[in-house]
């Protein structure tokens, strides 16, 4: 696979889920395909690097007591009773509740993907699409309103929290987060509460 993110616009008469579904079985490696302003979005298979400062995050948030925090599922943002607006996989997250009936329903009504609204946080590890991170994910996780958004961008070599989401405001009319806390890795990243600091000093590699 490529090391730069594969990214396809969307016919808006097929719908998303569905799309996804078609990229995948088209696929000859296994991929995870997203949605986002609607694009289809390929990422890059993940580095070692990568998985392992994922998984040195969710320890962290496991071992602070979060044990709704996790990996590896799909959520879907979208008009209630409509389009698909977006569907992404976190690196890491953790959920403010664990699924319900409905919430299972409604996986199964959109072929593996969990609402969105059982995200109380939402990670993201950069891999080459830096700006895929940085940039449509951002706007994505505002717009859906997922309270914290937390990146670790490994070009810059900063990990950021964002937190407070706006979907639309400005001039832009962009969504976005209000607050930012941004350190150096290595340095603690204050998250609001009730989350803990995440020590990213962890993150640090020779």
């Amino acid at each position: 696979m490529t090391a730069e993110p594969v990214m396809e616009p969307v016919k808006k008469a097929m719908d998303p889920v569905d799309l996804l579904i078609a990229f995948e079985e088209a696929s000859d490696e296994p991929i995870r395909p997203q949605y986002i302003e609607g694009m289809v979005i390929v990422p890059p298979q993940p580095d070692d690097e990568h998985n392992d400062l994922g998984g040195e995050l969710y320890f962290q948030l496991r071992t602070a007591g979060f044990r709704l925090a996790g990996f590896g599922n799909g959520y879907r943002s979208g008009v209630k009773g409509g389009e698909t607006r977006a569907l992404l996989i976190p690196d890491f997250y953790v959920r403010c509740r664990r699924p319900s009936e409905v919430d299972e329903a409604y996986r199964k009504a959109h072929k593996g993907w969990y609402p969105i609204e059982m995200l109380a946080l939402a990670g993201e590890v950069t891999s080459s699409n830096h700006e895929t991170d940085s940039g449509p994910k951002y706007r994505a996780y505002a717009a859906a309103g997922v309270p914290v958004y937390v990146l670790i961008h490994r070009k810059e070599g900063k990990a950021y929290a964002f937190s407070d989401p706006v979907s639309h405001e400005g001039d832009d009319g962009e969504a976005r987060y209000k607050t930012t806390s941004e350190v150096k890795l290595g340095d603690p990243l204050p998250l609001p509460a009730p989350f803990p600091a995440l020590d990213t000093s962890a993150l640090i590699r020779d």
